[in-house]
């Protein structure tokens, strides 16, 4: 692939334009070509997998306004299918804008040499067509009705009514039941799914990618060698990131809420999770620490003799030989120099071995973290945990 074509056609990387069910919902008019009808599509699918719920639930016998079990108090479900679904339907925007440049950002930094385009074309082709794959969705969805009944028949036995299913069994459902676990659950664990393929298809890039003998310069102001935005893509992922933690917060809130259960009893598992979902987005890019380690090795040998060679020129010249007045010496640009070749090495020096820093940690793990916020009203007021907020923040 010709330089000019990876210059010019970087939408022909994207982790979101294909597959089956993308074409499906263009002929259902409900996306695109470059995701446009975002609303459309957030809407509609969230009114199948929640509405009928809804409906069925409120002419359900078993519903009654003021239990615990009812529909209306199920802060899971609710959680679930009106902040969980719809934020991972509006990720695909965001992860299309915010990866598509990669392409173009390996090739203007010069981290891929023209001759090794080839490797890199193939690289995206293979990427895209996993992407594509008709397989890769049927298997999915295959999964979300294989495993997924199977998770629901291992669960706990229900032991009271609920708006789902009667007590004394896992499947004597409601009609609302129904649709709950034959449909709406479906239909979120196949959208999450997929979303987890597209990271294995984005990492599995990365890898292609990081075999390839990349131009690294140890002394990129980005103490990454070149590969600093890399770490800042990550941030594409937040709101799958977010709409994780809002699922487990919905089950949290449902403990809390209407099992008496403390919060705090929650924080290791929450703390567990948070880290789990921070190493699978930044983990992999430890892939590049080889070819950066090696890098920062080379510059620090390449910089430490240029080094030594211009401060042994530098003192033979204004020490040693003939001692100048240091009204010229000042003027000269032997000091700029010398100071700028220290500021070099400095950057050499502290180069990061792989492509994030503590910032990118932070910002993945507050994102995650980010839903779990309102449960803190079940230990603090709202006065006190404002205080509190501003007192970590300040």
């Amino acid at each position: 692939m010709a330089e000019s074509n990876l210059l010019g056609e970087p939408q022909d990387f994207s982790l979101v334009l294909g597959g089956p069910l993308y074409q499906l919902l263009r002929r259902a008019h409900l996306e695109g070509d470059h995701l446009e009808l975002l609303y459309r599509r957030m809407v509609f699918i969230t009114a199948i997998a929640w509405l009928p719920l809804l409906l069925l639930a409120a002419v359900s016998p078993v519903v009654r306004s003021a239990s615990r079990v009812s529909f209306f108090h199920d802060v899971e479900v609710h959680v679930r299918f009106l902040v969980a679904l719809p934020v991972l339907i509006a990720a695909e925007l965001i992860v299309h804008s915010r990866l598509r440049p990669i392409v173009r950002r390996f090739i203007e930094r010069r981290i891929i040499l023209p001759q090794d385009f080839p490797r890199f074309e193939s690289a995206v082709a293979s990427a895209m067509r996993l992407r594509n794959s008709i397989a890769a969705e049927i298997v999915l969805l295959a999964c979300v009705y294989i495993f997924g009944l199977w998770l629901w028949h291992g669960r706990v036995e229900i032991l009271t009514d609920t708006w789902y299913a009667r007590a004394g069994g896992r499947w004597s459902l409601t009609t609302a039941g129904i649709w709950y676990v034959f449909i709406s659950i479906p239909i979120l664990q196949f959208i999450l799914l997929r979303w987890y393929w597209r990271f294995f298809i984005w990492f599995r890039f990365l890898w292609h990618v990081s075999r390839i003998n990349l131009n690294l310069i140890p002394s990129h102001p980005d103490r990454c060698a070149g590969l600093g935005f890399l770490g800042k893509t990550s941030y594409a992922f937040g709101p799958i990131l977010f709409a994780q933690g809002a699922m487990l917060t919905g089950l949290v809130a449902s403990r809390v809420l209407y099992r008496g259960e403390s919060l705090l009893s929650f924080k290791l598992q929450i703390f567990g999770f948070v880290v789990f979902f921070v190493v699978i987005i930044l983990g992999p890019l430890f892939m590049f620490s080889p070819k950066m380690s090696a890098a920062r090795r080379k510059g620090l040998a390449e910089y430490g003799l240029l080094a030594s060679r211009y401060v042994e020129n530098f003192q033979q010249r204004w020490v040693v030989d003939e001692p100048i007045p240091t009204e010229e010496l000042l003027g000269t640009g032997d000091i700029q120099s010398l100071a700028d070749l220290g500021n070099s090495y400095g950057l050499v020096r502290d180069m990061r071995v792989v492509p994030f820093g503590l910032d990118d940690i932070t910002r993945l793990a507050a994102v995650t973290a980010a839903p779990f916020l309102p449960l803190l009203l079940t230990i603090w007021s709202p006065e006190e945990l404002i205080m509190r907020i501003i007192k970590v923040v300040f």
